[in-house]
This record gives C-alpha cells, structure tokens and sequence, in this order.
C-alpha cells in the first residue's frame, strides 16, 4: 500500500515552526485572564448602573416630577450605558476567543498570511488575529 504524501502551505509549515513556547502561552493566558476579570468586575458595574437608573424610574418617583432636561440626560446616561456593556460584552467574546486559540495553539499567528504576530503587538492587543501587515491591508480596504 503506497504511503500518502501530503504537502503542507507555507502558512501550515509556518505556523508549526513557531509555535509559542509553554512560557509564552501561559504569559499570555494570564495576561488575557487578568483584563477578562476586570472586564466582568466593569460589566458587572455597568448592570448595576442600568438597574439602578430603572428602578429610579420604576420607584416613587414619577417621571412627571422630572424636568424635561433631566430626563432626557438620564435617557442619555442609560444609552450610554448600554451601549458601553453592548462594547465590552463584545470584547469579552474576543477575550475568550484568544484563549481557546492558546488552547489549540493557532494563538499568535495570523488568521490571514499564518505569520507570527509579533509578541509587543500581543501584549497591547492581546485579541489580535491579524499582524501588522494584513492589519494595514484591512484598514487600506474599509471604506471610509
């Protein structure tokens, strides 16, 4: 029976090369941990925010008793509110993903060239799929 031969891309053989040692992967991990943790100590803020600015409304107040002005900064508060829990729930799915890379060992690599993304790019964007390169490229592509 003939062995099968198959030939692996340039961005398989390069991913396998450099591979991050076991240092790098747990500093990484915890570095992903530690902004995971504070992220839910902030998502766990803004719910409290949002909850409370309900029952403000939902309590002995009535909305009546409120100037116009009042309530439409407190309707603002809340927009914003929600919108900065919508952008950190976001980043969260991020966080995760980039832990489950770790977990299967594509973390650190381009999800489009396979090339290594450099460990200062990791260490301030440690969500980050793209290298430097094809970073460029994407942002050159996004209509403005």
């Amino acid at each position: 029976m003939a062995k099968k031969i198959t030939k692996k891309t340039d961005n398989q053989a390069t991913m396998e090369a450099v591979r991050f040692s076991k240092r790098d992967s747990k500093y990484f991990r915890e570095l992903i941990l530690k902004r995971r943790t504070k992220l839910l100590r902030e998502l766990g803020r803004l719910t409290e925010a949002s909850k409370n600015t309900v029952q403000e409304y939902s309590g002995n107040h009535s909305t009546y008793s409120l100037h116009m002005a009042d309530q439409g900064t407190d309707a603002q508060e809340r927009e914003k509110t929600f919108l900065f829990a919508s952008r950190e729930g976001k980043y969260l799915k991020y966080l995760d993903r980039a832990l489950r890379m770790i977990d299967d060992g594509t973390y650190g690599h381009c999800s489009e060239c396979g090339k290594p993304i450099q460990k200062k790019r990791l260490e301030l964007v440690p969500t980050s799929r793209l290298c430097i390169d094809c970073k460029l490229k994407e942002e050159k592509l996004r209509p403005k």
